[in-house]
């Protein structure tokens, strides 16, 4: 960070009773041309801002340097600033360091600031981080914020002298205090966590607000997202949407992407793909890597913009060179359906697996089924299961009920029962249709558990609550024999029409079997009054 202010020692304002601007102008340039080195100031300080005469940085530095080379301090600082900012003459880091150095030994705060940032960074002289240390501290003794907030830095990270979080809040407090944005925010984040001062969230709340209110986008998405989250505040999406738009509107890609989030999902907001477009756009463009992967969902999708394969590509392909795995399993599949690209089963299983090495439980699950088809690669039961086997230890429900099929296949590479229902109970648990079935089943015929019918029918149940036919036949078929609960003939003849509509294999028979037991206002109440099925 540099200081710029080009400060003169002589300066006149235009206003009523004082002299133009033009006629003070032609009085400063009578005395710089006498050698007056203040004069010589004022005048590269009139021609750098276009003061009482046309603007010209190559005559604000010509005059500056006099000044300079007269030893005036305010003049060496300023023509660093042009040197290392190539205004006026070639930028040359070299030269503003020689500028800064004269004037931060006369002890100008602003030059010992600029001078530390160049030996911070190793700009025109050799990285040094105790020199920069030594040129901050001299400037911060002196009151100067941002050298103090950076005082606070090194401090903070222990970069140049020993890490201490105590003196890091000392700098940064004083630095705050004086409305130092970036120090404010940085003593904000240290409220926050608790290092060199006690967890306060009521103080980070504070800091965080004050350099929001100036401007700082940071310290406005830190806010945004406290209102969004209601942590700290009461929630509040109207505040989190304003505070984000600010820090976005500064090109703060996160706000940029969040606000995206809200639109996307009327989070507190009306729903605006449009707009969530726009702002997803924005921050795809900056790099953002979630960004552009929902950017590439919109055009697959044809969400808000015309479908797309090829743009879809691109932007997955930027989100997944970043190793973004969603983007990663997103250009996979791609690949595998040929959609935007030329079909290339090997090139699919490649991104798959950069997204499942990182624990993309999707991308594990489409390897575990690719490597059981032998789909893109030779067929390997084994790894199937590994990759399965990854996907279900994270819940990944459908992974589940595949190892439950791969254990209960006698051709695969471990058949065993017994881990089969654990893998399908597992599944079953967390709603997955066939798994409740299949378990259901196996309780029905007391295949690798104990037979049990009440067990049957509870799982029959959760699956026909789901739709699922057979299970509805099965379910009603129980109900109309009396298994696993008491004999209920309209319950069974509900879920018997259920599985008829469902187009269950024999469903129909079974139902007329099941009216043969009803009377006649019994069957009536069943047939008007479908939608009162009471599934226990």
């Amino acid at each position: 960070m540099v200081t710029t202010t080009h400060s003169p020692i002589i300066e006149k304002a235009a206003g009523a009773g004082g002299p133009s601007y033009s006629a003070e102008f032609l009085r400063v340039k009578a005395m710089a041309e006498r050698g007056v080195a203040n004069a010589q100031h004022s005048l590269g300080f009139m021609y750098f801002n276009g003061q009482g005469v046309e603007q010209n940085f190559e005559l604000a530095a010509a005059w500056y340097r006099q000044a300079a080379n007269a030893g005036l301090e305010h003049a060496q600082y300023n023509l660093g600033v042009m040197y290392q900012k190539g205004q006026g003459v070639d930028l040359d880091y070299q030269e503003a360091a020689h500028w800064y150095q004269l004037a931060a030994e006369q002890g100008y705060a602003a030059a010992q600031y600029n001078l530390g940032w160049l030996y911070a960074k190793g700009q025109g002289i050799e990285a040094n981080t105790e020199r920069a240390m030594y040129w901050f501290s001299k400037a911060a003794e002196q009151g100067d914020a941002g050298a103090q907030n950076n005082l606070g830095m090194m401090y903070d990270t222990g970069k140049g002298v020993p890490q201490d979080f105590r003196q890091a809040i000392m700098w940064y407090r004083k630095a705050a205090e004086q409305g130092y944005a970036r120090a404010q925010f940085n003593l904000a984040l240290r409220y926050e966590n608790g290092q060199g001062v006690a967890q306060d969230p009521g103080q980070a709340l504070s800091w965080f607000r004050k350099a929001a209110e100036q401007g700082y986008a940071a310290a406005q998405f830190n806010l945004a997202l406290r209102y969004d989250k209601g942590e700290d505040v009461a929630q509040d999406s109207e505040k989190a949407v304003k505070w984000y738009t600010l820090a976005a509107q500064q090109d703060h890609v996160s706000s940029q992407f969040n606000l995206g989030l809200i639109y996307d999902n009327g989070h507190g907001v009306p729903r605006d793909e449009q707009k969530a477009l726009q702002w997803y756009r924005r921050a795809a463009e900056q790099g953002h890597a979630a960004a552009q992967n929902n950017l590439g969902l919109r055009y697959a999708h044809g969400q808000g913009v015309p479908q797309d394969y090829v743009e879809a590509e691109q932007w997955f392909r930027r989100s997944a060179e970043q190793g973004f795995p969603a983007a990663q399993h997103h250009l996979g599949a791609l690949y595998e359906n040929g959609q935007g690209v030329v079909q290339d089963q090997q090139e699919a299983i490649f991104w798959y697996r950069k997204a499942a090495d990182q624990g993309h439980l999707r991308a594990q699950f489409d390897l575990g089924l690719r490597y059981e088809a032998g789909q893109g690669v030779p067929q390997d039961y084994r790894k199937a299961m590994g990759w399965y086997l990854r996907a279900a230890e994270q819940d990944y429900v459908a992974a589940q009920y595949m190892l439950g099929l791969l254990f209960d296949n006698e051709a695969g590479p471990a058949p065993d029962t017994v881990r089969a229902n654990e893998w399908y109970r597992k599944a079953a648990e967390q709603g997955h249709t066939l798994a409740q079935f299949t378990l259901a089943l196996r309780y029905d015929n007391g295949q690798g558990l104990p037979r049990d019918f009440g067990a049957a029918l509870a799982w029959y149940l959760k699956a026909a609550r789901q739709g699922h036919a057979r299970a509805q036949l099965n379910a009603g078929l129980m109900f109309m024999w009396g298994q696993g609960a008491a004999a209920d003939v309209e319950q069974a003849y509900r879920l018997l029409a259920m599985a008829e509509r469902g187009g269950a294999p024999g469903a129909a028979k079974y139902l007329q079997q099941c009216a043969a037991r009803m009377d006649a206002t019994s069957l009536a109440l069943a047939r008007s009054r479908p939608e009162l099925l009471t599934l226990a």
